[in-house]
């Protein structure tokens, strides 16, 4: 193995391969800083371009790219909150704050040294795991899959931080939304509102925007604060600080780089969630974490970040092995393999083994690459967080926009952008966490094909330890460790308590200074469950099965959060002893537990300082008014015209910025859109009213973006 292994290195050491390993790598962080685009737009627009390409080469070229999006998703993630792709949207938790704080060149620091280490990590794991993998991926089924589904919901107990409930009713949320389009198992249509654009389900890039993007950039203009809101963002020396600190952690990064490559061999796991378990992982293993995690912990940003890049080698290990795509993206690397007539299985590990080991060094090499150029601009690129919020607004949101038309090129992508844009600022207003939304949906697909096909095929027998007479405990170990999952921190925190010496005593009564926003909107969420499951009564059972164990859970926490609030009178108003005593020592102790275990909330919170209420609902009515503006122009002249005039009329009128600077930045980033949009990638464009009254126009190569 070691002579293959060297006989790849030296093939892959040709200057013309290394040059299209670079270019492959230069392309993929370009990718993942743009919002919506990711690697598997990547691969899908160069795959023809590597057809006349040694196999050498053309895998060298298409892992480049694949190996680094992960790696420059980051600086939207830290810079503006915003995930350049769904696998950094657990960085955005800690990166975001520390941004916030000042600190975004640690942030960079910390999240690009834990990305080229899990990255390295993952290379390596794939060069020894392809040996033995076989029989251990033959071993998992779709029970064993759905549970580490189920498994990864239970994070929403952490991710939701001391509100629990709130935070399972978010992800079931997120599982009903995911459950809308055609049904794979009987054509029924579901939750599609006589829309065509919902028949296959909403694609996950315009929701992620819409939750984590729109209301960020809506914070940031409330209050009228650069990012940072400070004078500095960090220097050289923050970068090593971050460094510092990975190498302070490295049994995390290690843990967590293990996590990565472990569910990334997984097929249909994907690197939505394997950031979330990283993250949740590191949140229940580090003491004290619920008062720092969320805030600005760089130890969030390496889990998150070390996770991440490790997955992409553990992603290989099926498709080679077996030639089952471990993600959407390695289908494409599936396909590289056979346009260059290499067959997955036995053939590539005994026979072009020095093919396999091609792979591993390009991932190695890509991360190192690819986490040495961010390395250079990261300083320059830190500076953005002190760019004034007029200027910075409007250019975020233009490339939010397109980024979001990613999903499926339609009017409808832009729809979802903006409701789910409202709701996620809403739900920040409200304190309902998004966290678990988002997980939430990116498991509602796999959570509803893993328990169809469990179900149909062994009945409820898939729940035991033993199933069609062979011992496969793993199911059960799984559900186990997710129910402790979800009631850890209720035992936690009886154990604090506990330890505190404090008992509260809760007592039951109407709590009328309760009736708030706050419990309507649990009401009008229990409303939504409550018709859910009425309306999929009607249903076929493969239909109805998923979304009315969602209904019925979802009812069952939505109203268990409306009685604590309505009901159950706040035990911090019943202090005692834990002898039973009452009296001032009681109060201290149950003062020094509140202290010490504050509410934790694992979102990004908004403060907005001295401002009122009033002027809070001003400046957001304006904001999405500027949206609703840019949408209004898209229709009118396409998406493409409407940036450049919403980038020139935001700038000038709202920003109060020059002419001089307006057109300075509007014309530059308008032509660079142009270029790398349209006559690149080649974006569909949908039909604006302009082009339909002008169709001429939009028979024009030049004119067609009407």
């Amino acid at each position: 193995m070691l002579d293959m292994a060297l006989k790849a290195a030296v093939a892959l050491s040709d200057p013309l391969r290394l040059s299209f390993l670079g270019l492959g790598v230069l392309i993929g962080l370009v990718l993942g800083v743009i919002p919506g685009l990711g690697g598997l737009v990547g691969l899908s627009l160069l795959l023809p371009f590597t057809f006349n390409m040694d196999p050498f080469t053309a895998l060298a070229f298409l892992m480049g790219l694949q190996a680094v999006v992960v790696t420059s998703d980051t600086i939207p993630a830290v810079l503006f909150g915003v995930p350049g792709t769904v696998g950094s949207a657990a960085t955005i938790l800690d990166g975001y704050p520390m941004a916030r704080k000042g600190e975004a060149g640690r942030a960079f620091g910390a999240a690009f040294s834990a990305s080229v280490i899990g990255g390295l990590y993952g290379a390596f794991l794939l060069a020894l795991a392809v040996p033995v993998i076989r029989p251990i991926i033959l071993e998992i089924g779709s029970p064993e899959l759905l549970a580490i589904c189920v498994f990864g919901l239970s994070l929403v107990a952490v991710l939701s931080g001391g509100t629990p409930l709130k935070g399972l009713a978010a992800a079931c949320i997120g599982l009903m939304v995911a459950t809308a389009g055609d049904d794979p198992q009987t054509g029924t249509l579901r939750w599609t509102f006589d829309s065509l654009y919902l028949w296959d389900g909403l694609p996950v890039v315009p929701l992620a925007l819409g939750l984590f993007a729109v209301p960020e950039i809506a914070d940031m203009v409330i209050t009228r604060q650069s990012i940072s809101g400070g004078e500095n963002v960090g220097s050289r020396w923050s970068q090593w600080q971050g460094i510092k600190d990975v190498f302070r952690n490295k049994f995390l990064v290690l843990r967590c780089a293990s996590i990565g490559s472990g569910l990334g061999a997984i097929p249909g796991i994907g690197a939505s969630i394997i950031d979330w378990i990283a993250y949740g992982h590191a949140v229940r293993s580090i003491k004290d974490s619920h008062l720092t995690f969320g805030k600005g912990d760089v130890r969030g940003v390496i889990a998150s970040e070390s996770s991440n890049n490790a997955k992409e080698g553990g992603a290989l290990l099926p498709t080679i092995a077996f030639g089952v795509p471990g993600s959407a993206s390695m289908a494409l690397i599936l396909g590289a393999f056979l346009i260059h007539g290499l067959v997955p299985g036995p053939e590539l590990l005994a026979k072009r083994l020095d093919i396999t080991y091609t792979l591993v060094w390009s991932v190695a090499i890509a991360n190192i690459l690819g986490a040495g150029i961010c390395f250079l601009f990261a300083n320059q690129l830190a500076k953005i967080a002190l760019v004034r919020i007029g200027i910075l607004a409007p250019v975020v949101l233009a490339i939010t926009y397109i980024g979001a038309f990613q999903g499926q090129n339609a009017w409808g992508d832009i729809y979802a952008l903006l409701i789910f844009g409202f709701v996620g600022w809403v739900m920040k207003r409200l304190r309902w966490p998004r966290p678990p939304l988002i997980l939430g949906f990116v498991l509602g697909g796999l959570v509803e094909r893993y328990m169809f096909i469990s179900v149909d095929r062994y009945g409820w027998e898939w729940l035991w330890i033993f199933r069609e007479g062979k011992f496969a405990p793993w199911v059960t170990i799984l559900l186990v460790m997710t129910l402790y999952g979800i009631l850890a921190p209720v035992i936690k925190n009886y154990r604090a308590r506990k330890k505190a010496g404090v008992r509260d005593v809760s007592r039951i009564g109407f709590q009328s200074q309760n009736l708030n926003a706050d419990t309507y909107s649990a009401f009008a969420v229990l409303a939504m469950f409550a018709a859910s499951l009425y309306i999929a009564s009607a249903w076929e059972f493969g239909a109805r099965l998923v979304p009315q164990v969602i209904g019925v859970a979802g009812v069952l926490l939505s109203g268990s959060l409306i009685f604590a609030r309505l009901f159950i009178v706040p035990a911090a108003m019943f202090v005692t002893a834990a002898d039973g005593s009452d009296g001032g020592e009681a109060a201290k102790a149950h003062d020094a537990f509140r202290a010490s275990r504050e509410d934790v909330h694992f979102d990004i919170q908004a403060d907005y300082g001295e401002l009122d209420l009033r002027t809070v609902f001003i400046r957001a009515a304006t904001y999405f008014g500027w949206l609703l503006l840019f949408f209004a122009a898209a229709g009118v002249v396409g998406l493409l015209p409407a940036m450049f005039l919403f980038l020139v009329g935001y700038m000038r009128f709202e920003g109060k910025e020059s002419w001089s600077m307006v057109l300075g930045i509007a014309v530059p980033m308008w032509v660079a859109s142009y270029g790398l949009f349209h006559k690149i990638l080649l974006v569909p464009w949908p039909p604006a009213l302009i082009g339909n009254i002008f169709p001429w126009l939009r028979s024009n190569e030049w004119l067609n973006i009407l």
